[in-house]
Formats: structure tokens, C-alpha cells, sequence
């Protein structure tokens, strides 16, 4: 799978806002059956997402096209994967996870349809967003040893679960994430990288700040998050260009690898007068594959 940075969010009963995506700019498009979606709108938006897929093979796509299903509590996951396994999504989004047995659940699911439709057994990717009910927090780390080979990493949320623990906010009087949310955020970012998968950070409200955007998604790439959920087609860009390696970044760690290739059996080099260490040489070696090179 290609590296992903952008997840842009559209509804599935929206054909105006489907009719934008192939000139979003995002690297992966979660088209919604959940809740961007009203009741009364399921079965729609289940035959517009299904007849969005059919028409973008997904060999002449140039954004990845998840869908976003509905829980399993709902009774309505199985409903929706068969009907747009037709159409070969590149990956699945679900929500609401109590721990990799749900995802353990959806993945048998993708076994049978996958097989039913002709599509590759195992192409049909899950990125399970692993903080909405109070339980999931307490399993986040099993997801390094649940053996999962569709999961294409892990996401987190906070209004869910705000929601279902009644609280009347997420935030603290500063505007961040309270102390509970900053606690599940660090959890999905650890559980990912034991689990071998990007950690992908949650949305950022307000779409018109591009400035307190791009600092947020600064700040979460240099703590090991890989991309961003998007809300707005006007946030891809800042977060393209926030998850990519700067010029400078890309020129360091090529003179990090380079110094270290002059000398080869050492496990530390001096640039600059300052001594870097085989950590620096990995990271430097993620900067450059994280740049494409």
C-alpha cells in the first residue's frame, strides 16, 4: 500500500460533494455510510457509494476510495460490505471498535465477500478507529500481537467517546485535549508503531484555520503520527504538505546516511560537530522513504 497522509471524509449521500472527489488532492478519499449519513439515508447512500465504486476500477484510481461502514451494533455492517465489495474499496474505515476482535470480525466478513466478488483475497485493507467506546483504550495494545494482516494502522477519536461517557466536553478551558483524550491519543500513537502500522492522527475542527492546522499536524508527525484525518477538502494540502519531509529534512538525513556509509562499522558519526547515533541513522533512513527516495 502506498503511504498515506490525508483521509478526506465524504459523505455517501452527497452527490455533489462525491462529484469532487477525484480533484481533492487527498491520498485516500473515505467515502461515509456512518454518521455524515441519516437514518433515513442509509440504503441511498449504500447504492450511490456502491455505484461510485463500480465506476472507478480500482486500477485507473488516482486517490485510494475507503468506505467508512456502519458498527456492528447497528446491524448494518454486513449489509453495507456486500453491498460495495462489488466494487473492490481499497480499504474499509470502521468505527466504534471494542478491540481487534472486532476487527478480527470484519476481516472474516472481507474473506467471504472478497471471494464472492473476484476481488484479491486480502487487498481490502481496515483502519479501525480504536477509541470510541469506553473499553477499546483498555485493548489498544493488544493490536500487537491480534496478528491482524489486513490492518493498515489506527486512528483515534474523541467525540464518540466523549458522547458515550456523558461528558459535556473533550477539551479543557485552554482549548486542548483534556487530560482523558491526551491519554487515549498517546495510547493509539504506541499501540500502532508495536503493532507495525501507521498511527494516523484525528480531525481538526475547524477547517477555516489553516495556520493552527498545519501546526497541529506538525506537531503530531514529530511524535510519530504518519497522516491526518480530514473534514474539509480545504485541510488536504496543509496536511500533504505537513506529513511530507521538508527539502532541508530530506538533505540532512541524506548527509546522516552518507556519513554513516563512509564508515561503516561505526556506531556513532560527528556532522557539523555533532555526534548522531544509529537512532539518528534509522530516522534518517524514515525521512528519506517517507520522502519517496
Amino acid at each position: 500500500m502506498s503511504r498515506l497522509r490525508s483521509f478526506l471524509f465524504i459523505p455517501g449521500d452527497s452527490e455533489k460533494k462525491l462529484g469532487k472527489v477525484d480533484e481533492s488532492g487527498a491520498d485516500a478519499v473515505v467515502l461515509d455510510l456512518e454518521d455524515a449519513v441519516a437514518p433515513a439515508n442509509k440504503a441511498l447512500a449504500r447504492q450511490m457509494v456502491t455505484d461510485f465504486l463500480k465506476a472507478r476500477p480500482r486500477a485507473g484510481r488516482t486517490v485510494q476510495l475507503w468506505v467508512r461502514v456502519n458498527p456492528f451494533d447497528t446491524g448494518m455492517t454486513e449489509d453495507d460490505v456486500a453491498a460495495i465489495m462489488v466494487g473492490a474499496p481499497d480499504g474499509i474505515m470502521q468505527p466504534k471498535i471494542d478491540g481487534p476482535d472486532c476487527v478480527a470480525k470484519l476481516s472474516a466478513l472481507l474473506d467471504h465477500y472478497e471471494e464472492g466478488q473476484g476481488v484479491p483475497a486480502g487487498s481490502t485493507r481496515i483502519l479501525p478507529v480504536s477509541t470510541e467506546t469506553p473499553i477499546a483504550p483498555f485493548r489498544l495494545g493488544d493490536f500487537a500481537t491480534a496478528g491482524l494482516t489486513r490492518l493498515a494502522g489506527l486512528t483515534w477519536g474523541a467525540e464518540d467517546l466523549s458522547a458515550a461517557m456523558g461528558a459535556s466536553t473533550n477539551v479543557g478551558a485552554d482549548g486542548k485535549w483534556a487530560f482523558t483524550y491526551q491519554l487515549v491519543r498517546s495510547l493509539t500513537l504506541m499501540a500502532a508503531h508495536a503493532a507495525g502500522v501507521p498511527a494516523y492522527e484525528t480531525l481538526y475542527v475547524d477547517f477555516r484555520d489553516d495556520e493552527g492546522l498545519r501546526a497541529s499536524c506538525r506537531a503530531a508527525r514529530a511524535e510519530g503520527f504518519s497522516g491526518r484525518i480530514a473534514i474539509h477538502p480545504a485541510q488536504v494540502s496543509g496536511i500533504n504538505d505537513s506529513f511530507s519531509p521538508s527539502e532541508e529534512e530530506v538533505a540532512f538525513a541524506r548527509r546522516v546516511i552518507e556519513a554513516f556509509d563512509a564508515e561503516p562499522n561505526a556506531g556513532t558519526v560527528g556532522i557539523d560537530g555533532k555526534m548522531y547515533d544509529i537512532p539518528h541513522l534509522k530516522a534518517a533512513r524514515r525521512t528519506l522513504k517517507a520522502a519517496g527516495a
